[in-house]
C-alpha cells in the first residue's frame, strides 16, 4: 500500500503500459483516473482496477482542462499525475516520415507534456507536493534507425523531464522518467516495421536480457518512482530495458 490516500492520473492507460501503470497503483492504494482518447478502453481499464474513466486528447487543451478539473473534483486532489501517453509513426527513412505524422508524434509525446503541466504543476505548487512521471523510450537514449522523429520526440521528453525537475523541486514536485525498452504493446508492429518471428529474434538481440519488457515492469517502477521510497529521487530517466543501453 505504498501509494494509499495518494490520486494518480495515467494518460494513455486504456492499453500498454499505462494500462500496467493504472494496475500497479491501484494495487498498492491509489485511486486511479485512467485516461485515454479511447473512451471505452479507458472505462474497461478502470473497471478492472476500481478506478474511473476519462475520454481525453492529451493534445487538445481544453479537453486536459477540463479532464483535470474533473479529476480534482471526484477525488479531491491529484498527488500523481503520468505523461504516458505515446504514439510513433511508420518505419522508414526519416525523409519519408510525413509532415502529418511528424506533427502527430511531437503533438502526443512532447506537445501534451506541455500541457499537463500547464494544468497540473500549478495546483502541485499550491499543495507543495507531487509526482509527476513522464514515460519516455530508450529511443530517446541510444535511437534505431527508421524512427528517427520518434526518437528525438523521447529525447526532448527526457530533456523535459530534467528541466521540469530542477525548475520544480523548490515547490515540492519531483518529475522522473521511464525509459522502457520496446515491449509486447501496440506500438510494437510500429517499432519492427512488420510483426514476424524473424523481427522479433533481430529485435531481442539488442536486449542483453532477450526479452521484451512487459506493463508489469513499467508499473513495478512507477510505483517507486512515484512513492515515498524515492523522495529524494528527481530528475531521473530510469532505463527499464534489460541491458538495452548498456
Amino acid at each position: 500500500m505504498r501509494l494509499h490516500g495518494k490520486t494518480a492520473v495515467v494518460t494513455g492507460g486504456g492499453s500498454g503500459f499505462g494500462a500496467g501503470i493504472a494496475a500497479a497503483f491501484a494495487r498498492e492504494g491509489a485511486g486511479v483516473a485512467v485516461v485515454d482518447v479511447d473512451g471505452k478502453a479507458a472505462d474497461s481499464i478502470a473497471e478492472v482496477v476500481g478506478g474511473v474513466g476519462y475520454r481525453c486528447d492529451v493534445t487538445n487543451f481544453a479537453q486536459v482542462k477540463a479532464m483535470i478539473a474533473d479529476v480534482e473534483g471526484a477525488f479531491g486532489g491529484i498527488d500523481i499525475y503520468v505523461n504516458n501517453a505515446g504514439i510513433t509513426h511508420p518505419r522508414g527513412p526519416l525523409e519519408d516520415v510525413t509532415e502529418s505524422d511528424f506533427d502527430r508524434v511531437f503533438n502526443v509525446n512532447a506537445k501534451a507534456v506541455y500541457l499537463s503541466a500547464r494544468e497540473i504543476v500549478p495546483r502541485m505548487k499550491a499543495r507543495g507536493a507531487g509526482a509527476i512521471l513522464n514515460i519516455a523510450s530508450t529511443a530517446g537514449v541510444s535511437p534505431r534507425a527508421g524512427l528517427n522523429w520518434y526518437n528525438a520526440s523521447k529525447g526532448w521528453m527526457i530533456t523535459a523531464t530534467k528541466t521540469m525537475a530542477v525548475e520544480l523541486a523548490m515547490h515540492g514536485i519531483r518529475v522522473n522518467a521511464i525509459n522502457p525498452v520496446a515491449g509486447e504493446t501496440p506500438l510494437l508492429p510500429s517499432f519492427m516495421g512488420e510483426d514476424t518471428p524473424e523481427m522479433r529474434k533481430a529485435f531481442l538481440a539488442t536486449i542483453p536480457m532477450g526479452r521484451f519488457s512487459t506493463p508489469d515492469d513499467i508499473g513495478a517502477a512507477a510505483v517507486f518512482l512515484c512513492s515515498d521510497e524515492a523522495a529524494l529521487v528527481t530528475g531521473v530517466a530510469m532505463e527499464v530495458d534489460g541491458g538495452r543501453c548498456l
